[in-house]
């Protein structure tokens, strides 16, 4: 099928935009996924002028813009607890003072902006967070009192339906990366996410597999469930043990990368997700966007993981055969 293979910058976002084009021409990539953080993508200074100076420098160096991100702004649109690291991530102008409905509606703001910008750029689809109301009551102790999930959910959806409303007029969709920490984290509560938003057309997902084998989510069936809502999908490895660790699934607050937890990303082809299942799953569905390596290992030179990254991508994708297999085999039918 040779989907389109593009790399994601936001790992990268320390570099300037033009260094990260050359880098990724050299890796191998067809193409970039922009964040909107560092000078990727500056959404407050993207006018068309600026888009088109964009598009016009990813073609210097024959790379194609799919997608753009809006993970650390979108974050703070409904989160319940606003503090420094949400400011640690924040662009001045939507931090403010810090008063966190202020910053709420700040970054809401922003993220409209970034379908508006989506679209000067001639995209349909901006991925990225949402945050969530609820993720602080995870684990149901202090008891959670009858109907306060359910609020959540509502709490929720007052903040992203006049975003996605947006997104619907404007053309564009958002890509939510199913994600600990934000509303929908699995299979469950991606479901109850849409039934929040009333299964809004704008809202679908970033498909990631990294965030689910660790979690026990069957990351495959995941895409069959969401068959219509797979907007864009981020090609990220994970490894988990299979064996009792010292430091389990929530990580005790110890650093990414520490070899003692139950579990840590890793490049593409290091880690437990069984990608060709996920090939298979996209074929099945009729996925045919980007693959975007989303690169992350504390453990690996990342020059030589995203060029060893664009190769895996390219090899494990394949077209699905247009015959039965065995079709050959009979005289008539």
């Amino acid at each position: 099928m040779a989907r389109p293979v593009t790399l994601f910058t936001g790992q990268w976002a320390d570099l300037p935009i033009e260094t990260m084009c050359q880098k990724a021409k050299e890796f191998g990539y067809d193409g970039l996924e922009l964040c909107t953080w560092g000078d990727h993508m500056e959404i407050d200074k993207a006018d068309q002028a600026y888009c088109d100076e964009r598009k016009a420098l990813l073609k210097k160096y024959d790379l194609d813009l799919y997608t753009i991100s809006t993970h650390l702004v979108g974050q703070c649109v409904s989160d319940a607890i606003i503090d420094e690291r949400h400011k640690g991530i924040l662009p001045d102008y939507i931090w403010g003072d810090g008063d966190p409905e202020g910053v709420r509606q700040r970054a809401a703001e922003e993220v409209i902006k970034t379908a508006k910008v989506a679209k000067m750029l001639g995209l349909n689809t901006v991925a990225g967070f949402t945050g969530s109301p609820i993720w602080h009551m995870l684990y149901s102790f202090p008891p959670i009192p009858a109907g306060r999930i359910e609020k959540g959910y509502e709490e929720f959806a007052k903040r992203w339906i006049p975003i996605l409303d947006e997104f619907q007029k404007i053309g564009v969709k958002f890509a939510l990366e199913a994600h600990p920490s934000e509303i929908a984290f699995d299979i469950h509560s991606a479901h109850l996410t849409l039934q929040a938003l009333d299964n809004h057309p704008a809202f679908g997902f970033n498909y990631d597999p990294s965030h689910f084998g660790y979690q026990h989510v069957d990351y495959v069936r995941f895409i069959y469930e969401f068959s219509d809502r797979i907007f864009h999908v981020h090609m990220k490895d994970s490894y988990w043990s299979d064996v009792p660790k010292g430091i389990g699934v929530f990580g005790g607050h110890a650093e990414f990368g520490d070899n003692r937890r139950y579990w840590n990303f890793r490049s593409l082809g290091h880690g437990s997700v069984n990608f060709e299942n996920i090939i298979r799953a996209l074929n099945d569905i009729g996925y045919n966007g980007p693959l975007s390596v989303e690169w992350e290992d504390s453990g690996m030179n990342r020059d030589a993981g995203a060029t060893e990254a664009a190769e895996f991508v390219k090899k494990v994708d394949f077209t699905p055969s247009d015959v039965a297999f065995d079709d050959a085999m009979q005289k008539n039918k």
